[in-house]
């Protein structure tokens, strides 16, 4: 007789003969047997699972198993340690008597075949661990004394006990969770069960918050997305499609560009023939050079070429096969394309630098036109009666509740276009004053232009700055510094080459308008106009878009200038414009202090006289007499004078730029009171950006006989009101 702890799964079997013992364990559950020799000693085999554990104890005939242990032992001896056995003889009872949740039962379900005794003990255990299953055992590398025996033919069976065992189970889960919810709620501590809610809810919360932002996210996306692909002009994209066929192009140069580069090839090539004395080959190449030179002429698109191209295109390159043949030599080649690349590189630097020398130039002159205007207005002017020369509402020019403008310029159209803009944008034109400063030269231009084109309901008056007695070289410091030997020296004859290309970066040192007092004058305001307490200072380089007498209503808040600021990410600080080596500059002033633009400024004249503004500005042009301050110009002077007195206004109220960027925003610009043409392509030059100057030619009346007797035009267009 041997006893058998029982259940149909998996066997792994120890083949180990030393001790006569065969031992099968089953997993889910487990089965050992023993022979009967051992079953007073050890009294108790077990089996586990983690859910529900059976333990069967069968009782077989000696035929069997015990007669090959009895046989094994006699073969072998027992080796068998005997406080191995003590230790199980004591522990297995122990665990049978006192171990949680073991009892003996009696299943009908077991079949027990002729003697036969089968003890089921079931225990339950909550490890988490999971069922012990026949794949732990093969991942832990059991030793080759084990193997698995009954594997195919225990399936169904196995499959059977765990169908049934996983029914008891789920019967035994549902009765807990209908049961359990009371007994569970009172177990737990109040307390720790609102915070599990709680978090609970929250967790609930966080991902309806986390999904609703995706949805959101993905939302903006899709809409950015839409925006920018209206944005895209598929006209333009169709010119950059790699399917784009080359004659689609109208302005295509691709053989303007095979031509160009036969002639570079060519002319390596000549001068390779003539250091090797090949005077055949370098005659040939001399004349396909020039045949090939005039066919592309100043063409710079295919469209330009003559007809007879082609052929020239297959000339040359005939000669050019015959000349790499003969004279190639990747050394010489190359020294010859570096050498040319140098030349040319030369030649481009030389060719900006009159660029640059011409284009300021064409900027500091005065059209023919207008030139031919102010002649024929100053004609007039002296040709008219005295009585006749004075304008109306002269009784406003003191007037401290008008609204009044100082506009310095000695360009008649261009001062014609402020004043007409600024009345035309005007709520009520009656309430405007104009206050003109002009040279002698066209002050009578102004007057007769202003008296033939009224400003409306508006005052004006024209003066004359030579006529300014008190500004004379001991009071103002520009015009004594003006007049010094060292000033001419600088301005005109020192170290400023004359020629095109030297002299393009020091003919600024030459432009007019640091010489003119009329650039300087906004420095003495208060003395100009005495009795106005608001003025608001605008160039003749400007168009008024709007009302302006919001301006007035604007807090200052005790400073002296109002106007807009200029200074970007590093852009227009005070460090571009003043010499911040010198302790002078240095000391008093923060080189990244933001800029501000002259053009459009407010200036409280009784403030300006509290803090002496004037005199602040004497103060250091005389300290600059030697130009180590700052270089030139009234920005520099006016960045000192100003520091922290200066309040900054809207950039709404004046837009910068015209004159030299040509990437301005369009809605920025039309919805700006002014728009200032600063830089060198101002609107009434040939070489202004026409994109821009539409703004201000409408302000122009090129139907009025003193324009066309100029032959002053809209940009070459026809005459007409804009």
């Amino acid at each position: 007789m041997s006893y058998v702890v029982k259940s149909t799964a998996y066997k792994l079997k120890n083949k180990n003969k030393n001790h006569g013992v065969l031992l099968e364990f089953t997993l889910l559950p487990i089965s050992l047997s023993f022979p009967h020799q051992w079953i007073p000693s050890l009294s108790l085999a077990f089996a586990f699972s983690f859910h529900s554990c059976r333990l069967r104890f069968r009782k077989i005939p000696s035929r069997g198993l015990s007669n090959a242990g009895a046989h094994r032992n006699r073969a072998s001896g027992s080796r068998f340690p005997l406080a191995i056995l003590i230790f199980f003889a004591l522990l297995v009872p122990l665990i049978f008597f006192l171990g949680r949740g073991l009892h003996i039962s009696d299943h009908s379900d077991i079949s027990s075949g002729p003697g036969e005794k089968v003890i089921d003990v079931i225990s339950a255990s909550t490890n988490d661990m999971g069922p012990l299953s026949l794949n732990f055992f093969r991942k832990n590398n059991l030793s080759a004394s084990w193997k698995v025996i009954g594997e195919n033919s225990s399936v169904t069976d196995s499959q059977k006990d765990l169908t049934a065992v996983n029914a008891r189970q789920e019967t035994a889960r549902v009765k807990v969770d209908d049961s359990s919810g009371d007994d569970h709620a009172q177990a737990l501590d109040p307390a720790k069960l609102a915070r599990r809610q709680l978090r609970e809810k929250r967790r609930e919360k966080r991902a309806n918050e986390l999904v609703q932002r995706d949805d959101e996210s993905i939302v903006k996306l899709e809409t950015a997305a839409i925006e920018r692909s209206k944005s895209v002009d598929s006209a333009v994209l169709g010119k950059y499609s790699i399917w784009r066929k080359e004659n689609e192009n109208e302005n295509s140069d691709s053989t303007v560009r095979l031509i160009r580069d036969q002639i570079i090839m060519a002319r390596v090539y000549l001068s390779i023939a003539k250091m090797k004395n090949k005077l055949d080959l370098f005659q040939q190449l001399q004349s396909r050079l020039k045949e090939s030179q005039r066919a592309v002429g100043e063409a710079t698109a295919d469209a330009d070429l003559s007809q007879s191209a082609p052929e020239k295109i297959k000339a040359m390159g005939q000669v050019l096969s015959k000349a790499r043949e003969q004279l190639y030599d990747c050394n010489l080649v190359t020294g010859k394309l570096r050498a040319m690349l140098q030349t040319a590189d030369e030649q481009v630097r030389s060719l900006k630098k009159q660029s640059t020398f011409l284009s300021q130039l064409a900027a500091k002159t005065i059209p023919n036109g207008i030139h031919c205007l102010s002649m024929r207005l100053t004609i007039d002017y002296y040709l008219l009666p005295l009585e006749k020369r004075k304008f109306p509402r002269s009784e406003n020019l003191e007037n401290p509740n008008l609204y009044h403008y100082a506009l310095f310029s000695d360009n008649v159209l261009a001062a014609s276009v402020v004043v007409n803009s600024t009345v035309t944008n005007a709520k009520d034109p009656s309430k405007h004053v104009f206050h003109l400063v002009t040279d002698k030269l066209n002050f009578g231009a102004m007057n007769m232009w202003f008296l033939l084109n009224p400003p409306g309901k508006a005052t004006i008056h024209v003066e004359n700055v030579d006529e300014f007695k008190w500004l004379n070289s001991s009071y103002c410091p520009v015009l004594r510094q003006l007049e010094s030997a060292a000033m001419k020296n600088y301005y005109f004859k020192a170290d400023h080459p004359t020629t095109l290309s030297s002299g393009a970066s020091n003919l600024k040192y030459r432009n007019p308008k640091y010489l003119s007092m009329l650039n300087h004058l906004r420095f003495y305001l208060p003395q100009v106009y005495p009795k106005v307490d608001k003025i608001l200072f605008l160039d003749d380089d400007i168009v008024v878009q709007k009302d302006l007498t919001g301006l007035w209503a604007v807090d200052l808040h005790g400073k002296v200038n109002g106007a807009v600021e200029t200074c970007g990410e590093s852009f227009h600080r005070f460090d571009k414009y003043l010499n911040f080596s010198n302790p002078h500059i240095a000391r008093n002033f923060d080189p990244n202090a933001c800029g501000w633009a002259y053009g459009m400024n407010m200036f409280d004249l009784k403030e300006w006289k509290k803090k002496d503004i004037t005199g602040i500005y004497h103060k250091w042009q005389n300290m600059n007499e030697d130009r180590t301050l700052w270089k030139l110009g009234t920005l520099p002077p006016g960045l000192i004078t100003f520091y922290g007195l200066t309040h900054p206004l809207q950039k709404s109220w004046h837009v910068l730029g015209l004159g030299y960027n040509p990437s301005l925003d369009r809605a920025e610009i039309d919805s700006a009171a002014v728009v200032h043409y600063n830089g060198n392509m101002k609107p009434w030059l040939e070489l202004a950006m026409t994109k821009y100057r539409g703004y201000w030619t409408k302000y122009i009346k090129y139907d009025h006989p003193y324009l066309r007797s100029c032959k002053l035009s809209c940009n070459g267009r026809k005459r007409r009101n804009l």
